[in-house]
């Protein structure tokens, strides 16, 4: 899955995207526009159950699920006639799974603010107004041939597709970005505008760029943004991470605990937050796979079946299915064995009818 990084100039997401990826691979110069073609990197999705089912099984090695992330040069407002990066712009968009769109709450008179002045949901408009426009110029060019056809040929597939694209113009009309129909679509009507791969039908997390002076109230940035946005929003100080960069693991926690300590403050977002509310976004999740020589997390679609599981781990899996063992994450690490728990019956045999929840800590028999 790939995630794209968006925003206006100057909100610092080629930083953020160094600070995710643990790289200099991105400009992150001072001035608009420093970033022409995009930037891609692999980010590990960690997660603290599969660390604590390794150290249960005693693992020699942990392998995280994990995510790419594009960083995509700064929008305009006119990207969608031509401005700044205009269609190459919107292009690399249309290649991504989803959307982390970047909007700068820091305030700083040494980095300039393309529109003048720092104003998140003014940036938001901008933002989703250029993808709208994109759309709707799409859907004009396409819609009127695919009406003319369904009236003359009466081709089923021609009429649900003209009826679910004239749903999607009208809401973009609207001034709405189209996500809103995403639970109104039927599966069949979803495989039918597929190939428009609509910008802004595609999942979106915000992301709110805060300055390290605004950490201690960043528990009310983000419910703020949350009821101003109606959607899902992680909060970021993207300086604060880039200062980290270079921190092993150990460093990052105890300069995190040193933070904590000096504002005294329960939590400080971090990066980790925002990877796990963009993956939750693009509709995947994970089960787990433990024991001495590897733990690992497997990512899959939300709603997969016992055998799509399989075929996470290889075609043969999902080929020879028979049964899965499967025991809760909780459950597992309460007992502290696969042994354990299968005593007190909690490891259960699983069918092709099985859908795979969120932390299920599995073993596959097959038979190719």
């Amino acid at each position: 899955m790939k995630i794209g990084i968006v925003g206006l100039p100057n909100v610092w997401k080629s930083t953020l995207f160094n600070a995710l990826t643990k790289s200099y691979a991105a400009p992150a110069e001072n001035f608009p526009f420093c970033t022409i073609e995009p930037n891609v990197g692999i980010v590990n999705v960690k997660d603290k159950r599969l660390e604590r089912l390794s150290k249960m099984s005693n693992t020699q090695k942990i392998v995280y699920a994990a995510i790419e992330f594009v960083d995509i040069a700064g929008l305009v407002k006119g990207a969608s006639q031509g401005e700044g990066l205009g269609n190459k712009f919107l292009s690399h968009i249309r290649e991504v799974d989803a959307i982390v769109q970047v909007l700068r709450h820091f305030k700083d008179t040494d980095v300039v603010h393309v529109e003048g002045a720092v104003d998140p949901m003014r940036d938001v408009e901008i933002i989703n107004t250029e993808l709208i426009l994109s759309d709707l110029e799409q859907i004009e060019r396409v819609l009127p041939n695919i009406q003319k056809r369904s009236r003359i040929a009466a081709n089923k597939d021609d009429v649900k597709l003209a009826d679910a694209l004239a749903r999607i113009q009208k809401v973009l009309q609207e001034g709405k970005i189209a996500h809103v129909l995403r639970n109104d679509l039927s599966n069949e009507e979803w495989k039918l505008i597929k190939p428009y791969n609509f910008l802004t039908m595609k999942p979106f997390v915000y992301a709110i760029n805060i300055s390290q002076d605004d950490i201690w109230s960043s528990g009310e940035i983000q419910k703020e943004f949350e009821e101003k946005l109606h959607s899902p929003v992680s909060i970021v100080c993207a300086k604060l991470e880039s200062e980290m960069m270079d921190f092993d693991g150990e460093e990052k926690q105890d300069f995190i605990k040193e933070l904590l300590a000096i504002d005294n403050i329960a939590h400080i977002p971090t990066l980790d937050d925002l990877i796990s509310l963009a993956y939750n976004k693009v509709g995947l999740m994970y089960y787990f796979t433990t024991g001495e020589k590897e733990s690992r997390a497997w990512a899959i679609p939300i709603w997969s079946t016992a055998p799509q599981a399989a075929w996470a781990i290889h075609t043969d899996f999902e080929r020879g299915f028979i049964k899965a063992e499967v025991v809760k994450y909780t459950d597992l690490l309460a007992h502290g064995s696969w042994t354990k728990a299968k005593e007190k019956g909690l490891v259960r045999l699983e069918g092709k009818e099985y859908v795979v929840q969120d932390g299920d800590v599995m073993i596959f028999k097959f038979n190719v």
